[in-house]
């Protein structure tokens, strides 16, 4: 029997939070683990754990004791876009920070405008390249891609894992859908085997100031949320993450709380997670609430 899958939310949400108030929310909203993308008003996720941990064991240890795990440290990384440089530098930020946690997944993006076989690739050239590194360095932790530029359809994320079997993919379940035209269950048929993390939001057909779309809360779209949930539900029991883009689209209401309802609110109402503060890290999980 299939595993219940991972429930998540990205910081993305929910920036201006420290990481103690992220996992009070978390622990609020009975989410199982958490993705890293921003904290305390920064994507400089080395510099915030830096200033507030000094240490790399000092993060593990808070995060042990917390009780909720961190799935994943978000990075700004391409495929194809970003230089041997930039990769390097990225790496030596973030990998000690990851590998105190056990190894958590780095995300990285496609890039790209194309999905033309030179644009694969060059992304399969970098899948092979960062592999390589990480079975030389021994590192637990290892990168994610996720679908965000130019791997819009299954048959393009096919034809880089064929170059790079080692690609392991972020199924930005409304991008193949939105972006690409496709119905998210035929996405995650032809795909599965490879994706190890999914991003899901909502929207309507609106222009917004970024887009020919406007994200709103899921459900309240025209995403088919039901059948890719539903067969989700059976079949795999990896993590779903909201991602909840307010700090790219201002637009968006500042609570992701109608989402994160707990199984047990009284007559399901919604919960403000700013209401719930930092909890006390180290006196145990039953002081939080």
């Amino acid at each position: 029997m299939i595993q219940a899958m991972k429930r998540c939310f990205s910081t993305l949400g929910c920036a201006e939070l420290g990481l103690d108030e992220v996992i009070a929310l978390a622990w609020r909203h009975k989410i199982d683990v958490i993705e890293l993308r921003a904290l305390g008003g920064t994507i400089d996720l080395p510099g915030y754990f830096s200033d507030e941990f000094c240490t790399p064991d000092k993060l593990a240890k808070h995060i042990l004791t917390a009780g909720v795990p961190v799935t994943a440290l978000d990075t700004s990384l391409m495929l194809n876009g970003s230089t041997d440089l930039e990769w390097m530098e990225t790496i030596e930020a973030f990998l000690p920070w990851a590998e105190a946690m056990g190894g958590v997944d780095l995300r990285v993006f496609d890039g790209s405008k194309t999905n033309d076989e030179t644009s694969t690739t060059i992304m399969a050239d970098r899948v092979d390249w960062w592999q390589q590194l990480r079975a030389r360095s021994g590192w637990q932790s290892d990168i994610m891609i996720e679908i965000h530029d130019s791997l819009f359809t299954a048959a393009a994320n096919l034809a880089l894992i064929a170059k790079a079997p080692a690609a392991r993919i972020l199924w930005d379940s409304h991008h193949t859908w939105k972006r690409g035209g496709e119905d998210p269950v035929t996405t995650w048929r032809a795909i599965a085997t490879h994706v190890v993390h999914i991003h899901v939001k909502d929207s309507i057909s609106m222009p917004s100031a970024r887009h020919p779309f406007t994200y709103v809360l899921p459900g309240e779209g025209e995403f088919p949320t039901g059948p890719i949930m539903e067969l989700l539900g059976k079949e795999y029991a990896g993590v779903v993450s909201l991602e909840w883009e307010k700090l790219w689209h201002p637009y968006l209401p500042p609570s992701m709380s109608r989402w994160l309802q707990p199984t047990n609110a009284p007559g399901g109402e919604v919960l403000d997670y700013a209401a719930f503060g930092r909890p006390q890290i180290g006196i145990g999980t039953e002081g939080l609430f």
